[in-house]
């Protein structure tokens, strides 16, 4: 399994305003154990007292993980500019990923995770 520690940082792509979904949860419990989050929400003005960022490319410092809260087809897409930005690890969240993502994941030489839950993980710390 991927470290995860408090001295992190992580983007959470897909993160949310709704408490009922995971990109709201996953987000919470990073900023309640003192985690740099950012949001990726392109459709946000603010994520939980955060700023959100549009895409990737537009965070303000390089994170140490991605998280993706989103979508097969989405996170497909963002795979692309993970690779394009450089960055080198993935976390999957349960639903967010099928064979083809894994596929991407594989080809682009990316350290991933896709068997355990951020959620579960973060609470933990």
């Amino acid at each position: 399994m991927m470290e995860i520690n408090l001295n992190k940082t992580i983007a959470v792509v897909g993160a949310s305003n709704n408490e009922e979904k995971y990109g709201y949860k996953i987000v919470h419990v990073l900023k309640a154990k003192g985690i740099k989050v950012f949001p990726v929400n392109p459709k946000a003005e603010c994520v939980q007292g955060l700023k959100p960022y549009a895409s990737l490319k537009d965070l303000p410092e390089r994170p140490d993980v991605i998280n993706f809260v989103v979508p097969p087809e989405v996170t497909l897409q963002v795979l692309d500019e993970v690779k394009e930005l450089g960055f080198d690890n993935v976390w999957f969240q349960p639903g967010s990923f099928d064979e083809k993502v894994i596929e991407k994941a594989r080809s682009y030489g990316l350290n991933y995770e896709d068997d355990s839950c951020l959620l579960v993980v973060g609470r933990g710390l």
